[in-house]
């Protein structure tokens, strides 16, 4: 019997390799195994429920068994890998060990922790997976006020839903500027203004250092001696690739699983891709490059090795409250910004000294201009 292609994880990375690999292979064995349920649904779409009063269910695209039918596959869902064997290509689940062609760890990013002193820990709420997303509807059902950790894209993107979902939100995050990592300051400031304009109130310089139940609800100490009434918490603080699986097989790590431009890992047999890999270097939490290491993996693992490649990766970044394009400029190559335009409709250029363009921010009405811009950028990875 012929061992299966192996895909540990059903989000857009596993389900839709799955899918890409079933259009060119309609017959090798297929496993995808998932420690959650294995519902397929689009990770971004997890930050337009509340403006779209939707509910986890309303979110879901397909159950796992309709995605078993669809793809000729078996989904194993619920399940954890317990250990991986490179040298005799097997994995076990618990005490089953299953024997693989090829291995692909599409395990996505963990959300990062956040220690709070007080006795409302069990009320932050981050929200990395539908499940998550679950748990944080049935906690705001009947709440007002929403306090958010992180100033980031997912921050300001759940800032503009939940405002739009009708509640009270502040935003806590020790920077200067909204998605400091994204934006130059003037595009960051467009950003904060459309949002202030829902009624988002923004604490930038300060962390949150005690969350305390009281009266109505709960108090959030934050580190300048402020106090802010909530009702619930979201973390939105940030994401580390999901490396520990294939550290324990031997794999080598950095940021992510580090693979090669094919998507393999240190050892044969064994690719990764998404969130979790660091690919040549590179990794990129990001739904275009996932898409382009898809279509490369599904050519190798029917025979036709195919390198990945990466053009422009512009980021559109959800927050109606004022419209947002950033393609962030690589970070080996050196350049200055200039800013045109103002109030919400900004254009800022990333230069090098030649003047060529590196990247871009766009908000308002500036946004239209991106098409154009991107036929004159470099790629990320050629």
């Amino acid at each position: 019997m012929t061992s299966p292609v192996v895909i540990i994880g059903t989000g857009l990375a596993g389900y839709n390799l799955a899918r890409e690999f079933r259009k060119l292979d309609a017959q090798t064995p297929l496993l995808l195994i998932t420690a959650d349920d294995g519902r397929s649904y689009s990770k971004p779409m997890l930050s337009t429920g509340f403006a779209k009063q939707k509910d986890a269910d309303g979110l879901c695209m397909a159950e796992p068994g309709a995605m078993a039918e669809q793809l000729n596959a078996e989904v194993r869902t619920h399940t954890r890998i317990s250990g991986i064997d490179p040298g005799h290509k097997r994995l076990w689940m618990g005490e089953e060990a299953v024997t693989y062609r090829d291995l692909v760890l599409a395990v996505g990013a963990q959300t990062i922790a956040v220690p709070v002193d007080g006795d409302a820990g069990d009320l932050v709420f981050p929200v990395n997976d539908l499940e998550d997303y679950a748990r944080l509807r049935a906690a705001a059902a009947g709440k007002q006020r929403v306090l958010i950790l992180g100033a980031g894209l997912i921050g300001c993107e759940f800032a503009n839903d939940m405002s739009l979902g009708g509640f009270q939100v502040d935003v806590v995050a020790p920077c200067e500027q909204l998605m400091p990592t994204l934006l130059p300051p003037a595009a960051a400031k467009a950003v904060q203004a459309g949002l202030q304009q829902l009624g988002v109130r923004f604490h930038l310089g300060p962390v949150l250092t005690r969350l305390q139940r009281c009266d109505g609800g709960l108090q959030a100490h934050l580190s300048d001696g402020l106090v802010v009434n909530c009702d619930l918490v979201i973390s939105a603080i940030g994401l580390r690739p999901r490396t520990d699986l294939a550290t324990a097989a031997g794999l080598q790590a950095g940021r992510g699983v580090s693979v090669d431009r094919y998507l393999r890992t240190s050892h044969a047999n064994i690719h990764a891709l998404g969130d979790c890999a660091e690919v040549d270097g590179i990794n990129l939490l990001y739904v275009m490059p996932l898409m382009s290491c898809v279509r490369a993996l599904a050519q190798t693992l029917v025979g036709n090795p195919t390198a990945v490649a990466y053009g422009p990766m512009p980021v559109t970044v959800k927050t109606p409250a004022c419209p947002l394009v950033v393609s962030p400029p690589p970070m080996s190559l050196r350049g200055a910004w200039q800013v045109e335009g103002q109030g919400s409709d900004i254009k800022a250029l990333c230069l090098d000294a030649e003047g060529s363009l590196l990247g871009y921010a766009l908000t308002g009405a500036a946004v239209t201009e991106r098409l154009a811009l991107n036929r004159q950028l470099p790629p990320v990875m050629a």
